[in-house]
């Protein structure tokens, strides 16, 4: 066979039969996540939920299958912004078979995906999450009884540099100007450079003078942010994403999307009803029973409410050096914070809040570090909500399809196969040492005592063969 050599220029043809074009062998995960969605019937049913928000005649538009399908798309691929979601799909031969595109269509560009965000409200990206749950429930995975509550904070598409002040407007550099000139620093004539405006600014910071304050800054290109303190403690305008998790199957039932600011007390009973209510719009028949939480959510009227919806609440109590004094509050709060003080101290209490800490975060490590959730590029409460909603949904057709064929997400395999490569790279060189001391010492063991399995291979390869002679 002749070696072939690439050309340097091509006449490319003109016109090609469609059954000519390179037609790829396709995902595994993408065929088998489309039979189940087929299945189910779900484009037909978005198509239901979205028709009174399009036109009765006109150009057709994208399908809204398609538009959500792009969504999971993203959460599947690790694919956080809507341009490389897009890039994605126009790339792939697989992903077009998933989406339903034939190769003489392009795909959505991701100016189609904003239009169609913005013309659908929020409650359909609830309702299609809804769905996605009544899939599940389909195949049995919902058995409910107890579930994990648990937030983290998501980082705005904003610029702390950006906030301006309520009541004059003024940026953060002039703010700082205004300062220096009422300290006498400098002459109202004078123009900082952005060097001084940077040391006087930490040397505020250093004297405790510098406070930033929701109620005096907000920003100007995301009004709905807050500003919050990150874990890793940056100072940063963030949302609060909290889930409600079954512990029993991982699936998660409601995930919604906060201001910054709001505690974690204030948002749990609102996001166990709206899990509820996920449940029974999703066909289930299963009930939530127990709630399990850390200690931020404890608080005397979360823990009444609980018991008033009929809740069982197993959430840690903060430590305090002193004693709780019942006298100015009413018998049932006492009677709540007493039940749930008695529920921790049992072996089931314990035991909730260790599979809280690994189900809950593990969702929250999928959906925001691998999901790439944790920075949004929207903006606005309710768009960051809206793909939010579809970004967990997709986490819980993972879960079903790990379930049902053991991968929750095509890259899996190409995961593994890293961890064992890093696994091998690091204990390689350990497992060739002890082999290098254990043949160090399979040689200099003495051949009389205990016998060595090598040692009658070496006494038979250091005696010299001699050939036996018949003499006849």
């Amino acid at each position: 066979m002749a070696l072939g050599r690439r050309e340097e220029k091509r006449q490319q043809e003109f016109w090609m039969p469609t059954a000519q074009l390179s037609q790829g062998p396709g995902h595994v995960f993408y065929d088998k996540l489309n039979q189940v969605l087929a299945t189910a019937g779900f484009d037909k049913t978005i198509e239901q939920l979205c028709e009174p928000y399009y036109a009765k005649t006109g150009r057709t538009s994208i399908p809204p299958g398609v538009y959500f399908r792009m969504l999971l798309i993203g959460y599947l691929e690790g694919i956080d912004s809507q341009r490389g979601i897009a890039w994605r799909c126009e790339d792939s031969l697989s992903l077009r078979r998933f989406l339903g595109i034939p190769l003489g269509k392009e795909t959505p560009d991701h100016s189609s995906l904003t239009r169609i965000r913005d013309r659908l409200p929020l409650e359909i990206h609830e309702q299609v999450f809804q769905q996605v749950l009544s899939i599940i429930d389909e195949h049995g995975l919902l058995r409910l009884k107890a579930v994990g509550v648990d937030s983290t904070l998501l980082e705005a598409n904003a610029a702390m540099q950006s906030i301006v002040r309520k009541d004059s407007g003024e940026d953060w550099k002039a703010y700082l100007k205004r300062l220096m000139q009422e300290q006498g620093l400098i002459d109202e004539d004078d123009e900082p450079t952005d060097e001084e405006l940077r040391k006087f600014d930490q040397q505020r910071g250093k004297q405790g003078t510098k406070k930033v304050s929701n109620a005096e800054w907000e920003s100007p290109a995301d009004p709905d942010a807050r500003i919050v303190k990150m874990k890793d403690g940056r100072t940063h305008l963030g949302y609060k994403a909290e889930h409600v998790v079954d512990l029993d199957s991982e699936i998660i039932l409601s995930a919604t999307v906060h201001h910054g600011t709001e505690s974690d007390a204030q948002t749990l009973v609102e996001s166990l009803v709206n899990a509820q209510r996920n449940l029974i719009l999703a066909g289930s028949a299963e009930e939530i029973e127990e709630v399990t939480a850390d200690k931020g959510y404890h608080a005397n009227d979360t823990l009444t409410q609980c018991t008033q919806l009929g809740l069982r609440t197993y959430i840690p109590e903060p430590n305090s050096p002193h004693d709780r004094v019942w006298t100015d509050k009413p018998e049932e709060v006492q009677q709540a914070v007493l039940n749930n003080r008695r529920r921790m101290r049992r072996k089931k209490g314990k035991h909730l809040q260790r599979l809280r800490s690994e189900k809950v975060e593990r969702s929250f490590a999928h959906i925001c570090e691998t999901g790439g959730a944790r920075r949004t590029w929207l903006r606005g409460l309710e768009k960051i909500s809206k793909r939010y909603l579809i970004t967990a949904a997709a986490r819980n057709l993972g879960t079903l399809m790990l379930k049902l064929f053991g991968v929750g997400k095509p890259r899996c395999w190409q995961g593994l196969s890293r961890a064992w490569s890093a696994l091998w790279g690091v204990c390689e060189p350990l497992w060739n040492a002890v082999r290098r001391t254990w043949r160090l010492t399979a040689l200099r063991t003495p051949l009389s005592g205990i016998q060595h399995p090598l040692h009658g291979m070496i006494r038979r390869q250091s005696q010299p063969h001699i050939p036996r002679i018949q003499i006849t």
